[in-house]
Order: C-alpha cells, then structure tokens, then sequence
C-alpha cells in the first residue's frame, strides 16, 4: 500500500481580554449566575443595535503584529448563519472577506529541525452562549452569559505533519498570547481552544484528501490524543478500501476516540452576507504603531537573554510559559546580581507555589526583592539550601524578609569551624559502625554522615564545612587507633 502522510491544520479560539463584550457593555464572568449578565444586543432580541469594542480591535491587531500578519486598515463583520440553541441570533457575527488580520507565520522546533507554520488569517467574532446539559431531569438549559464574548479566530494553513507540532504550535501560541495580554488563555474555562482539520494523502503528493474537523479541544494532550486517533481511523479506511468521508468529528477523551457529528460544512452552507447593523471595521495607522512599540522583545531573543544569563532551559520554559514572569525575574536580577540563582528559586519553588495557590507571581507576597535577597543569602553560604526551601512556604505567604526570618528561625548556615566540630563530633559519636566502614575505606558513607549533621542542625550547616569537621573527626580516630595498635 502506499505510504500515508497527515496533513493537519489548526482553527484556534482565543478569548480576548476585555472588560465587555464585543458589541456591548455587559461584563464578563465566567463564575457568574446564568443568565445575569446580559442585555438586549447580546441576548439577539429584536431591533437592539451592536456597538464595538475598540479593545478587542486593538488586540486582535497587536496579535496579528506579533505573529508578522497583516492588519488591513479596513474589514468587514458579516454574518454567519446557523442555528443553535445557545446562539439568541440566529447566526454569528463573524469576519470572512477582509479580515483584521492576514498572513503571517510561527516558528516552532519540529522532530527534523525549525518549522515555520504559516497563518492563512486572524479574524474576530463573537463567542455563543452555553448550553448545560440535565441528564437527571432531562433538560437541556440555556446559559447566554457567554454569549457576546470577543474571540479571534487564528486559522493556520495545512502545514502541519504530525501530533507533536500541533502540539508545539498550540503551547507557543497561547504563551505567546499570554504574554501578549491579549488573552487570558485558561483553557478550562474555554478561553484557548481549537478545532482541529486533519486529511492523509499519499506521500509526495500535493493534493489534500479528505478531510475530517475534531471540534473543540481545550487541551494539548487532547489534541495530541484526538490526532493520532484520527491518523489510524483514516489509514485504516484507505487500507479497507472504503471512503473518508468530509464530517465533523467529537472526540471523547475517555475512550481516546472520535466520533462522528455531523457531515462537514462548507463555507457557502452558512450563508454568510455583510452584517447590515456593523460599519466597516478601520484600524488607524497611528495605532499600529503605538501597537508595534509596546510589543515585547521576540520570545527567541528573549530565551537567548535568558540563557546568556546563564538559566538552563527548563528554567527558561517555564518562566517564559508563566505571564509576568520574566518581568518578575528582570526585576529580581536588577536588584541582585545573581541571575542563575533567581531563575532557579524561580523555576524551583516561587512558580510552582503560584500554580498551586492560582496565584500570578506578579501578584506574589515575595516579591522581587525578598527573592533576589533570598538568592543573595544562598549565594553567600548565609543560608542553606534545605533551610531555604524550609523557609520558603513562610515568605510566599507573608513577604517577610529571608534574612530576618531565618534568624527568626535559627536557619543562618552554621559555618563556625568550632559549631561544625561540634557537631561532628555528636554525629561521629552516634554511628560507630558507619565511622568504621569508612576509616575501612568506604568514602561513599562520608555523604551519609554529612546528613546527620544536615539533621542536627535542622539544614543550617554548611554542608562542605561539614564534611571537612566529619573527615577531621574520623581521621583523630584512625590515629588513635594506629598508636593502640602500635603500642
């Protein structure tokens, strides 16, 4: 049989970060009691008239700007008709022909190497309402508080051959999104989703098969999962000689599978024609250029920043995944000259406490100061490690300063020569069989007894002068032993 190649392209959802609505003033709330947050215009009653938000023109442009796309000075919203229970319309205010954004690109590591994965648009509409499903009375009700809700569209071109740069693509949009403030991105709440189109075709050839759209995923390792399902689902029909059918595809992340919905649409089944109650869209060139000036550096140019300051890579990652941040970090190195060490408590401990509490790290109690003095007591052997990370849980909460809450706490590193003799010396004197086997040339029990001391001083030795009080101990033994013997 002839060898099969995927061929898969992505329509991205990202809920813009707004205030309001696209064509009102109702707020947004994703917690809010349903049906509370809406009116005339965004319930689709009769007569009401939309207005636009210039802040979702304004942010679709500066995405588009960052992604190299571009921004047509004049586009047009038209109408996209359907019926839904949750779209009060009737159809969907929409983009088709010109749309805010066109073109651009994004470059993603593929398996073989850079891949560049070209856009086709980006285009604004409104997002539908919520449908909520009652199996126990068996009912389905209808939630319009969604409904209104500004969203750009990012329509990729058919360049992508595989799960993994799907995968790849869809991480580093939505953290460059984040990092734009363009969206808020928390896939959860549906505010970063994708649809996902997907054909095979014989390898070499340059014609697209058929093709089938798994609708709304909201999570990377769904469409990884919903990719490969369809990779064999459609291979396997080839090799049975039956038909792919064009059909819209549900996948069902229980059973790892996707399933059928309905026979796949075209564009001239939605009827679209220009929405009479919306004027031209026009983007003024004074605010593309204000929209290029406070567009941040590029994230390549940024990692290289970040790894010239000598951050590893997974550091790196995460602080550039995380919005704020990078600026949390700059902020931190400026006070203190020790920029590995920051990413480190960064990636280490102050991200993860974040995540875990849903905090943003701009919003942290330790702020960059506190790290950066925290780096700084690490850096000069003030403070331990195991105390540092002792510490921590007590500074992410409060903000405390780290120098005066490890004395607080009898935390400062033990570097005293005498203090650590000390200790060693308990520490020597409670493990006889351990002391033995290493004055009978087992060194690998050293690091052993060095955690006794660790122990001991609750994690406030210094860990090397420790070793050196253990190893001076040992060695008073050994003479002793060598003159008893000798005598």
């Amino acid at each position: 049989m002839t060898e099969m190649e995927p061929v898969i392209g992505l329509e991205i959802h990202a809920q813009l970060k707004t205030r309001t609505k696209l064509f009102c003033t109702c707020p947004i709330d994703p917690g809010a009691e349903p049906n509370t947050l809406i009116c005339e215009i965004c319930s689709g009653q009769p007569g009401a008239l939309p207005r636009m938000n210039g802040k979702a023109l304004e942010l679709a442009a500066k995405a588009g700007l960052a992604m190299g796309c571009r921004v047509n000075e004049r586009s047009l919203f038209s109408r996209k008709n359907y019926f839904y229970p949750d779209l009060p319309n009737g159809f969907q205010t929409s983009q088709i022909d010109p749309p805010i954004c066109e073109g651009g690109s994004l470059d993603i590591q593929g398996p073989d190497g850079p891949r560049t994965i070209r856009l086709n648009r980006i285009h604004l509409e409104d997002d539908a309402g919520k449908c909520v499903h009652d199996p126990r009375r068996g009912r389905t009700l209808v939630d319009l508080n969604r409904a209104g809700t500004p969203l750009i569209e990012i329509v990729t071109e058919p360049d992508l051959g595989s799960s993994a740069e799907a995968m790849e693509f869809l991480r580093k949009l939505h953290a460059l999104l984040v990092r734009l403030e363009v969206t808020e991105g928390r896939m959860e709440e549906g505010e970063f989703r994708c649809d996902v189109n997907i054909s095979l075709r014989p390898r070499g050839e340059t014609r697209l098969g058929v093709r089938g759209e798994i609708k709304n995923l909201n999570s990377f390792r769904y469409v990884g999962q919903a990719i490969e399902y369809e990779i064999k689902r459609q291979a396997g029909l080839y090799a049975a000689g039956r038909p792919v059918l064009q059909e819209t595809l549900h996948f069902d992340p229980d059973r790892h599978e996707t399933r059928t919905l309905r026979s796949k649409e075209e564009a001239h089944d939605y009827r679209y024609f220009p929405q009479p109650d919306l004027p031209p869209v026009m983007v003024a060139p004074g605010l593309l250029e204000e929209l290029r000036a406070s567009l941040p550096a590029p994230a390549e140019e940024t990692a290289a920043r970040l790894r010239g300051q000598g951050l590893r890579d997974e550091a790196i990652a995460l602080l550039m995944d995380r919005k704020g941040a990078v600026e949390y970090f700059d902020r931190a190195a400026a006070i203190y000259d020790g920029p590995g060490r920051i990413g480190a408590l960064m990636a280490e401990l102050l991200l993860p406490a974040c995540q875990r509490d849903g905090v943003p790290v701009q919003s942290s109690a330790l702020g960059p100061g506190g790290l950066a003095r925290l780096a700084e007591l690490l850096d000069q052997g003030v403070l331990g490690r195991r105390a540092a990370q002792e510490l921590f849980g007590e500074l992410f909460e409060t903000g405390a300063d780290p120098g005066e809450l490890a004395r607080e706490r009898g935390l400062l590193q033990i570097s005293d020569r005498g203090a650590l003799s000390e200790l060693a010396a308990e520490v020597v004197a409670s493990h006889p069989g351990e002391v033995g086997k290493y004055l009978g040339g087992q060194e690998k029990i050293l690091g052993f007894l060095v955690g006794q001391v660790m122990r001991r001083s609750r994690g406030a030795a210094d860990p090397k002068g420790a070793g050196e009080a253990l190893v001076a101990a040992m060695a008073g033994l050994g003479r002793q032993g060598g003159d008893g013997d000798g005598n």
